[in-house]
Parts: structure tokens; C-alpha cells; sequence
């Protein structure tokens, strides 16, 4: 047998099994069966659901967040939607340049008085529905400068409803994964009793204490 008959390169190694017979059956598939079953309308294959659960769930693994970073919580907005971390799992990887084709806005960083005015402007430029994730203490409460900063708005939510609020300055990429898992159970119409996550308490006790 020549080298041409033997096929490609690296189908000549010793290991590689030549019967032409085994070869056509890899391209048959033992599923026809279960696929003939359900392409077949029957009672087994049916879901029965309401439009708006599936509108529902659409919308939870399709949000589209606003490239809107004002300070340091930005930075970990960006460390969250790279490759580490990829947000884009959560179906929240595609961030648009426009408010016109995005319904979340995540406000990270500090407010500003002066970018209070054009926060408000973009997030009524945003399509219905859209929701609002506040990142950082400044964009919460303002942070430390909610004492002396006459400058810097004491919490987003008095200019735009605010849906999830993510803590800490700057909160970590994995705390606004949750927040974003959090947004998606309020899509998701889920309700009941909240639940602490289990790295909350990990975390308290690494705290040092005095």
C-alpha cells in the first residue's frame, strides 16, 4: 500500500484502525431512532408554557449592558466581561456603544453631579425593558465621599430606579457575576426568601479582627 493510499498524514500512525468498514459506520448514527421520536408530533414531546415565561427567558440569557465605566468600578466591570471571567456565560457579553440597543446599565464608579445629567439622559434613551445595576459603594451612597463631596451624587437611585445593588469599593469581578445572576432571577419573576451565598461568610471570617 503506498503513502496515498494510506490517506492523510495523520491517519499513518500505527494506531489508526484502516478497515474501510468501520470507517462508513462512523458516519451512521444510532440515534435516528430517538431523533424519528421526537420530530414525531405525540404527547411526549410537547412543552406546555406561558409566552411570557418564554419571553422571560429570552431575556435573562440575552442582556445587552451599556459601555458606560465612570471610575475604578469600571475596571472591574471590564476585568468581569474578559476572558478570566467572561460575562459573557450569563449571556451578558455584548456591549453596545448606543443606549438605543441596550437594557442594562451598570453605573460604575461615582456619580458626579455634572454626570448626573447625562446618566439620566441615556438611561432615557434606553428601550423598554431595561434595568439598572448599581456597582460600587460612590454609586450606591456615594462611597467616601458622601460626607464631603458636595460634588458627587449620595446614590444613583435618585436619578434612575436602581434593580440590583452590588457592594464594595471596588467590588470584585465574581461579586458582580452575582449581581448579574441576581438581575437574572428578578427577570426570571423568581420570588422568595433571599439567601445569603456561602462566599459572604468565607469572606467575613478572613476579616481581621481587632
Amino acid at each position: 500500500m503506498s503513502d496515498q493510499d494510506k490517506g492523510p498524514v495523520w491517519l499513518q500512525g500505527p494506531h489508526i484502525d484502516r478497515d474501510p468498514a468501520k470507517w462508513e459506520n462512523m458516519m451512521t448514527f444510532p440515534q435516528d431512532e430517538d431523533l424519528e421520536k421526537v420530530s414525531t408530533p405525540g404527547p411526549s414531546n410537547v412543552v406546555l408554557g406561558k409566552v411570557d415565561d418564554l419571553f422571560r427567558w429570552g431575556r435573562l440569557w440575552s442582556i445587552w449592558p451599556m459601555t458606560f465605566g465612570l471610575a475604578c468600578c469600571a475596571i472591574e466591570m471590564m476585568s468581569a466581561a474578559g476572558t478570566r471571567y467572561d460575562m459573557d456565560r450569563f449571556g451578558a457579553g455584548a456591549m453596545r456603544g448606543t443606549p438605543r440597543q441596550t437594557d442594562l446599565m451598570i453605573v460604575s464608579g461615582t456619580v458626579t453631579a455634572k454626570m448626573a445629567i447625562r446618566l439620566k439622559r441615556l438611561y432615557d434613551q434606553m428601550p423598554e425593558p431595561k434595568w439598572v445595576i448599581a456597582m460600587g459603594s460612590c454609586a450606591i451612597g456615594g462611597g467616601p465621599y458622601f460626607k464631603y463631596g458636595y460634588h458627587v451624587v449620595k446614590g444613583v437611585d435618585l436619578m434612575v430606579p436602581v434593580d440590583v445593588y452590588v457592594p464594595g469599593c471596588p467590588p470584585r469581578p465574581e461579586v458582580l457575576l452575582d449581581g448579574l445572576m441576581r438581575l437574572q432571577d428578578k427577570i426570571r419573576g423568581r420570588r422568595g426568601k433571599w439567601r445569603k451565598p456561602k462566599w459572604v461568610d468565607d469572606y467575613i471570617h478572613k476579616i481581621p479582627k481587632k
